[in-house]
């Protein structure tokens, strides 16, 4: 049960996790400015799926390049090999620093440390019972319509048969008139003992229905390891 709560945290909201992508970028909310986020998110494995369905997700500036971020999922999981399972997930909170703005030479570079709160249930799938930690540094650069970012962390893994882990990942999206389109690679090692390690792919859109409502989407799957398809899907209100 243990493997499916750990998938979770590499799901595109956890962003972990930029929505709708795994891999994240420097860039904070504007101070005094929120992105709200209602949104569900899919992992399936050669073992069973998990995800949430849905999840609440905010984010706030609370100070020029600090933005505070929380995710309260409900959360299933559904082992190959046992029954269904639904209720509250593990809490993820975070602070997003921006330590470097972007120039003409120099990227945009910054840190979002974020720490997952045991408070799903560990014998149903839908927590890991342990606290998880993600210290990250992510760069990003903007070129036109054009802009590349991405970076990686190292997560603290906790609880029988985990091990820690790395993350690397690299995204390139482009903007167009009412959207925006992007495809991400990203690399874990294993996260358990004996697990592989994990190479993926994601392409997404971030479609602005007007200057406050927002639609983003994506999907993908394992190019290497034990992930058959991962997918995100939320809503998303700007204030």
């Amino acid at each position: 049960m243990v493997a499916f709560a750990t998938v979770t945290l590499l799901a595109p909201a956890t962003a972990h996790a930029g929505p709708p992508y795994v891999t994240d970028d420097p860039e904070p909310v504007e101070f005094g400015h929120w992105e709200l986020y209602l949104g569900t998110q899919h992992s399936v494995t050669r073992t069973g799926a998990s995800g949430t369905a849905p999840h609440v997700e905010a984010n706030y500036g609370a100070l020029p390049g600090l933005q505070l971020h929380i995710i309260a999922p409900l959360a299933y999981a559904h082992p190959n090999d046992g029954p269904w399972f639904y209720g509250v997930g593990d809490i993820e909170l975070g602070a997003k620093f921006r330590f470097i703005d972007e120039n003409k030479w120099m990227p945009m570079v910054g840190t979002f440390p974020q720490f997952e709160l045991p408070v799903g249930s560990e014998s149903k799938g839908l927590g890991t019972g342990h606290l998880h930690v993600l210290i990250p540094l992510w760069l990003q650069k903007s070129l036109g319509p054009w802009t590349t970012y991405g970076g990686g962390g190292y997560w603290r893994n906790p609880g029988d048969g985990n091990r820690n882990f790395w993350y690397v990942g690299w995204l390139m999206q482009r903007r167009l008139s009412i959207a925006a389109l992007g495809t991400e690679v990203f690399y874990t090692t294993p996260d358990q003992v004996g697990g592989p390690a994990n190479l993926r792919f994601n392409v997404g859109l971030v479609l602005d229905l007007t200057g406050h409502h927002h639609l983003l989407l994506s999907a993908g799957r394992g190019i290497l390891g034990d992930s058959l398809f991962q997918g995100y899907a939320a809503y998303q209100l700007t204030l």
